[in-house]
C-alpha cells in the first residue's frame, strides 16, 4: 500500500508487438499488431477531502519515486520524464473540457523497456483509462486511444503514432489488428491455432532509433513531394518505378520498403488467419530484407539472429526485425513444434560469450485496455 490505504480500482494496459508493417505508419499505411500479454498495472484511489483536484503518482518500478500535481488549471510538465506521462494525460483531458477526481495513483508493469514492445504507449493508454473511467468520462477505447496520443505528442512530446495507441486500447485475444492508418479503420484477424508468436530480445539497445527515424521520415517526405502524392501510401510498387524519374537514390529505396511493405500487410493477415508457415516464413523474410537493405534499420547482429532463427525454422514459421529498428526486437511466428528449435538455435548458436545474449518469449495475444475484476 503506497499511501496507506487500499486502492479501490486496478486497471491494465498491454504492450504491443507488430507483425507486419513496420515504418509505414507516417505515410498512413496498413499495420498487422497484436497487444501481448504484458501490462501496465494502475492501482488507483481517492484522494481524500483535501480542496482543489490533487493528482499523486507513485511508480513502484522506479524505486517508488513519487510526484504531486495540481489539475484545477494548467499543469505544468514534472522534473523527470516519467512524470509527465500522468500529467500529460490529466492536462490532456482538462484541456478537452473534462474534469478528473482528485486521485491516488500507483504504477507497476512488466513490459521491457527500450525494447520494442510499447512500455511508452501503455503507460499512457493506461492512465488514460484509469483517469477517464474513474472519473466517469465513459470514453470507447478509440476515445482513450485518441487522449493517450494527444498527450503523448502534445504534452510529453514523444514522436508516437495511432499505432502503439490504438491496438493497447483495443486489442482482442486470439487476434491481430488490421489497422488502416489512413482512416484508423480497424478489424480484428484470428491467429490460427498451432500457431506460437514469440518477441526476440536482440540485446542490441536502440541507442540511435530515434534520429534514425526522424531522418526516414524526412527522407519519405522528399519521396512524396517528387512522386506529388501526400503519402507514399497513394503508390503502387508500378507507380514507384514508372515515375521514379530523377528521384535519388536513397529516398527511391524508402519509397520502395514503404509501397512493398503496406503490399505485404494483407497477404500477411491472411496467412495468419489460415495458419500458412510456409507463407509467412515468405513474407516476413522479404520484410526483413526490405528493412535492412531498402529502410536501413536493421543492424549486422540482429541481421545474423534473423538468419540463424529462419534457418532454424526453415517452411514452419517465419522471423523479422519489428519497431523502429537500430537494435531492439526481432517477431517470430512459428509452428507449435518448432518453438523449441527456435529457442535451442538463439542459445546455442547466437549467444555468445561476451555478448548481451538474446532472450526468447513466447507470447499471447491480449484485449486491449480494461479495469481488472477483484475480489
Amino acid at each position: 500500500m503506497a499511501y496507506g490505504v487500499e486502492p479501490t480500482r486496478f486497471y491494465a494496459a498491454p504492450g504491443r508487438l507488430n507483425l507486419m508493417g513496420d515504418h509505414v505508419e507516417q505515410n498512413d499505411g496498413l499495420v498487422l499488431p497484436i497487444a501481448i500479454n504484458r501490462d501496465t498495472i494502475i492501482a488507483i484511489g481517492p484522494a481524500g477531502d483535501e480542496k482543489g483536484v490533487f493528482i499523486d503518482v507513485v511508480a513502484i518500478d522506479m524505486g517508488g519515486a513519487r510526484d504531486r500535481f495540481s489539475a484545477n488549471s494548467e499543469i505544468d510538465h514534472g522534473e523527470n520524464n516519467w512524470q509527465n506521462f500522468a500529467r500529460g494525460i490529466a492536462e490532456t483531458l482538462r484541456r478537452n473540457g473534462h474534469r478528473i477526481k482528485p486521485v491516488r495513483i500507483a504504477i507497476a508493469g512488466d513490459i521491457p523497456i527500450g525494447v520494442g514492445l510499447s512500455s511508452s504507449g501503455s503507460l499512457s493508454v493506461a492512465l488514460a483509462s484509469a483517469l477517464s473511467s474513474f472519473s466517469g468520462l465513459g470514453f470507447s477505447p478509440e476515445g482513450v486511444a485518441s487522449i493517450a496520443l494527444e498527450a503523448e505528442r502534445d504534452f510529453v512530446g514523444t514522436d508516437s503514432g495511432m499505432l502503439d495507441t490504438l491496438v493497447t486500447a483495443c486489442g482482442e485475444a486470439g487476434h491481430a489488428l488490421l489497422l488502416d492508418c489512413q482512416s484508423r479503420q480497424h478489424m480484428p484477424i484470428p491467429v490460427a491455432r498451432g500457431l506460437t508468436i514469440a518477441a526476440i530480445e536482440s540485446g542490441v539497445p536502440r541507442n540511435r532509433s530515434g534520429e534514425t527515424a526522424i531522418a526516414r521520415r524526412k527522407e519519405c517526405a522528399r519521396a512524396a513531394e517528387h512522386y506529388h502524392v501526400k503519402t507514399l501510401r497513394e503508390l503502387t510498387p508500378d507507380h514507384t518505378k514508372e515515375w521514379r524519374g530523377d528521384l535519388d537514390k536513397i529516398a527511391y529505396s524508402r519509397t520502395r520498403h514503404v509501397v512493398g511493405e503496406i503490399a505485404r500487410v494483407e497477404p500477411m493477415a491472411v496467412a495468419l488467419v489460415k495458419g500458412n508457415t510456409a507463407e509467412l516464413a515468405r513474407i516476413m523474410r522479404a520484410s526483413h530484407v526490405s528493412l535492412r537493405d531498402d529502410f536501413e534499420v536493421s543492424d549486422p547482429q540482429i541481421d545474423r539472429l534473423v538468419d540463424i532463427v529462419a534457418a532454424a525454422l526453415g517452411d514452419r514459421g517465419g522471423v523479422r526485425l519489428t519497431g523502429n529498428g537500430i537494435g531492439g526486437c526481432v517477431v517470430a511466428v512459428v509452428a507449435d513444434e518448432a518453438v523449441e528449435q527456435l529457442v535451442e538455435a538463439v542459445e546455442e548458436r547466437y549467444n555468445q560469450p561476451g555478448q548481451v545474449p538474446a532472450k526468447v518469449e513466447v507470447l499471447r495475444t491480449s484485449g486491449g485496455a480494461h479495469q481488472i475484476a477483484t475480489g
